[in-house]
């Protein structure tokens, strides 16, 4: 009987250990699974060829805002000079005018305006028959 006694004690440690390990391991829980994403962009890989044809890019981006803002700010003068040229035009030709009545008035005969010059098409040295620029 002591034999039995044994081993139903031997028999009720293995049961206990084996309900401890069996509530150790049922007391954590379920293991539970965290799902990271992170976002790390790598940069991509560029030649110098592409960044000189970025810059040129960029250059040529510039350049053409500048010559656009400056086409606008020469059409705005230009528009002023032809208003000034319009004014100038318009005093002028009343000041003809008024010259007209005034040599009307006191008699005076209009002259023949003077004779253009023709433009000479030789220079002066190669008429003569010399060599425009000295031998060295």
């Amino acid at each position: 009987m002591t034999t039995n006694k044994n081993l139903l004690a031997v028999g009720a440690v293995v049961v206990c250990c084996i309900t401890l390990v069996w509530f150790s391991t049922s007391i954590q829980g379920d293991p539970k699974t965290y799902e990271l994403r992170p976002h790390i962009s790598v940069p991509e890989y560029r030649t110098d060829a592409v960044r000189a044809i970025d810059a040129y890019e960029r250059l040529m981006e510039r350049y053409m805002n500048l010559t656009e803002r400056n086409s606008i700010r020469i059409s705005a003068d230009l528009k002023e000079v032809i208003k000034k040229l319009y004014s100038i035009d318009n005093k002028l030709t009343e000041l003809s005018a008024r010259i007209a009545r005034i040599e009307k008035t006191f008699g005076i005969e209009q002259t023949e305006p003077p004779a253009k010059i023709k433009p000479q098409t030789k220079a002066p040295d190669t008429q003569a028959g010399k060599d425009p620029l000295p031998p060295r």
